[in-house]
């Protein structure tokens, strides 16, 4: 059986940081919303135990996905003491852009560990899922669970929430920013203070990172200042991609048919529930 299996991107509509962990981590609170684009991923089961990636993601160095597959494997094999063969032949079809804080890494790591647990049928609940994948991914429980969030903790304990779905417009800077640099930044904003859903839903959407992101990338900070006079933009996750908000496609597509050329953008439809999680109902009963 040979499956490709979507694997959506997301928005961090808002991001504050609440404080710094002894772990290494960071309290944070997030609205997390799903949209209707995404990587690919071809899965193909082996009759033994081997995984192989076949091919290779430029840019990246440690390939989530052979970790998720292994995390799972392991799993399997040495706590639920499967004695059958797990193997399988895996490749990417990379579409988000790497470091754009669209969650790419985290939502293919995430894909591999549900379609994995399908095509090899080991029946292992999303619940344990989403805990195997923190422990390689903060991001990676909100994709396992499939649904738009408010996420706080280090961004694993999650509260499903109904948003409109929306249309959004995200400028790609192809830019490669690393998460763990800007965290690690002396100078970024730690003290928001944690405030309940309902007053964050109808305060401003701002992002904790943004300021950080803009200091250290000039080319972002000019091009948000840039692009105030066509509509306000704003930063996702620790970036680099910013976005920004309209209640219906035609306005999306009359300012993206107005911006210059160099402008690289795409267009996505808000979506609440995991385009992963559609394509595993569909399929469950012919695995």
């Amino acid at each position: 059986m040979i499956l490709t299996w979507p694997s959506p991107g997301k928005l961090n509509l808002f991001l504050y940081i609440n404080g710094y962990r002894k772990d290494g981590y960071h309290e944070l609170q997030t609205l997390i919303h799903f949209f209707n684009y995404g990587d690919k991923i071809t899965i193909s089961t082996r009759l033994d135990n081997k995984i192989n990636i076949l091919n290779k993601i430029p840019g990246v160095k440690n390939n989530i996905i052979l970790c998720a597959a292994k995390l799972l494997q392991n799993y399997c094999h040495n706590v639920l003491k499967y004695t059958k063969a797990l193997g399988a032949d895996i490749s990417c079809e990379k579409r988000l852009p790497i470091g754009g804080g669209l969650g790419g890494g985290s939502s293919n790591a995430a894909t591999t560990l549900i379609a994995l647990n399908e095509h090899w049928s080991t029946k292992v609940s999303d619940d344990v899922l989403a805990e195997l994948g923190k422990t390689i991914g903060a991001d990676i429980p909100f994709f396992v669970k499939g649904k738009s969030s408010f996420a706080e903790g280090i961004g694993d304990v999650l509260t499903p929430v109904f948003l409109k779905e929306n249309w959004y417009l995200i400028i790609n800077n192809k830019i490669k920013i690393s998460t763990k640099e800007i965290f690690l930044d002396p100078l970024l904003d730690r003290d928001s203070p944690k405030q309940q859903l309902s007053t964050l839903l109808i305060n401003p959407y701002t992002n904790d990172c943004e300021n950080i992101v803009r200091k250290r990338f000039y080319k972002i900070d000019k091009l948000i200042s840039w692009l105030l006079k066509y509509a306000t933009f704003r930063l996702t996750g620790t970036g680099s991609c910013i976005f920004s908000e309209f209640k219906t496609r035609s306005d999306a597509l009359n300012l993206l048919n107005h911006l210059p050329t160099w402008i690289k953008s795409f267009l996505v439809k808000g979506i609440n529930k995991s385009s992963l999680h559609e394509f595993r109902s569909k399929i469950t009963n012919i695995i």
